[in-house]
């Protein structure tokens, strides 16, 4: 199968997932084709995910059962990226709000979780990631902490991530509430920042390299802080209108699906 005009001007791709590769539990219609395709040519690829919910090895898992080919340094996470700047900090205590993955680069970064003990309200740092679990009781603890004087770390913005049965909460969204109620802002990871994108090129080398992702407010913004090409595919959470009035520099193209950008003969 043969790439489209476009890709050839690029040595390497680094995909979304949520809304790009996959929706849910299904990947894009041809999707595992036009990757099959990237890597034929000799492009090589990184997936680069604010999906909090997932460690990479668990992400491995799903690529290679969707059909899509996949190694742990391929796969660049929003929870690596926590882990790097917890790890400068030097140590303290840390409320996570997230995943059993958030929780083990917390862990991993060598801070002290404090979850469910009495010092929880009164930890060092509040870390703040989407999970489906989310309850009340973690707001009023994160919120306790952060008036305390906890520094506030989220896990990106995006406000949702597409399902099939519609749009789903995502990080964004609890990051949101935490600073309505404390009245201040945190500090974000991963995409709209660069980043993501900068530990992904860091790992396949140099080369020219194109961003494609489903959101203008974090692949597109990503890519621009990382100064990258961006292309936006519409399996996701973007209207073709939306990406194509996101300002400049816009993306170089706008397309009904990764396989309609990617191969030369779509069906």
């Amino acid at each position: 199968m043969q790439l489209s005009p476009l890709l050839h001007r690029y040595d390497h791709v680094l995909l979304d997932l949520d809304g790009c590769v996959w929706v849910g539990e299904e990947p894009t219609e041809r999707a595992p084709e036009a990757v099959s395709a990237l890597r034929e040519a000799g492009k090589r690829v990184a997936y680069v995910t604010n999906d909090a919910r997932h460690s990479p090895e668990e992400f491995v898992r799903k690529l290679w059962t969707l059909g899509f080919q996949a190694s742990l340094e391929e796969v660049v996470t929003v929870g690596g990226a926590l882990q790097h700047v917890l790890s400068q900090r030097g140590g303290g205590s840390a409320f996570v709000i997230g995943a059993p993955a958030i929780h083990r680069h917390v862990d991993e970064a060598g801070l002290r979780i404090v979850n469910r003990t009495e010092f929880a309200a009164r930890a060092d740092v509040v870390v703040v990631a989407g999970h489906e679990n989310f309850h009340y009781e973690e707001l009023r603890t994160a919120t306790q902490a952060v008036l305390r004087g906890a520094d506030l770390i989220g896990a990106g913005r995006d406000p949702t991530f597409p399902m099939p049965d519609g749009p789903w909460p995502a990080s964004g969204a609890v990051l949101a509430a935490v600073e309505y109620a404390v009245g201040r802002s945190a500090t974000s990871v991963g995409k709209a920042d660069g980043q993501l994108f900068h530990t992904a090129l860091d790992r396949l080398g140099g080369g020219r390299a194109l961003v494609v992702g489903d959101r203008v407010d974090a692949d597109l913004a990503g890519a621009r802080a990382a100064r990258l090409d961006a292309a936006i595919v519409l399996t996701g959470a973007c209207s073709r209108e939306d990406a194509e009035a996101s300002g400049d520099p816009a993306p170089v193209a706008v397309a009904a699906s990764l396989a309609e950008l990617v191969l030369d003969t779509p069906a």
